[in-house]
């Protein structure tokens, strides 16, 4: 959880060293994480476990696309391995080969530095399928978790990697 205390500058995060990292990184670069989070309502959650070692949430958003907008975080790889397509550029190309082996090098190159890598993914939801108040069940996971487009990697310094260097 995000909540601020009693200045605007000062802020308390809940959660892992990651989870902290990525509020602070999109509190800086797309403003107020409580305002974003409150336009693009959070309809179900998938939370992260050492088997999966990913996320995956579904949302509501406030933007000219009225589909559901499914987004994974975790280990790199097993996201990766979810994907099917990748945004380069603006553009969604087919994850082939060559897109892989260069995942896998900047992969390579982020770890080698001692940080922590996460992948990140996401999906339109088909509107047909899921119209305005599907009623998404992350026990019996009733959506695709496959077939994704692959957004990007997200490296953060390892605080205990930093202790033991």
């Amino acid at each position: 959880a995000w909540t601020r205390t009693s200045t605007s500058s000062q802020k308390e995060v809940n959660g892992d060293a990651s989870e902290a990292a990525l509020l602070k990184c999109t509190e800086l670069t797309s403003g107020n994480v409580i305002d974003y989070r409150r336009r693009n309502k959070k309809v179900c959650e998938v939370p992260f476990n050492s088997t999966n070692k990913f996320q995956v949430s579904i949302h509501e958003t406030n933007d000219t696309d009225q589909r559901y907008l499914l987004v994974m975080k975790g280990a790199p790889e097993r996201i990766l391995d979810r994907c099917s397509t990748i945004m380069v550029s603006g553009e969604e190309l087919e994850l082939d080969q060559k897109w892989k082996d260069k995942f896998e090098t900047a992969y390579m190159e982020l770890g080698g530095l001692g940080e922590r890598v996460l992948g990140f993914c996401d999906l339109r939801l088909d509107k047909d399928k899921y119209p305005e108040g599907f009623p998404f069940d992350a026990d019996d996971i009733n959506f695709p978790i496959d077939g994704l487009r692959f957004v990007g990697l997200m490296s953060m310094i390892d605080p205990l990697e930093q202790l033991f260097r």
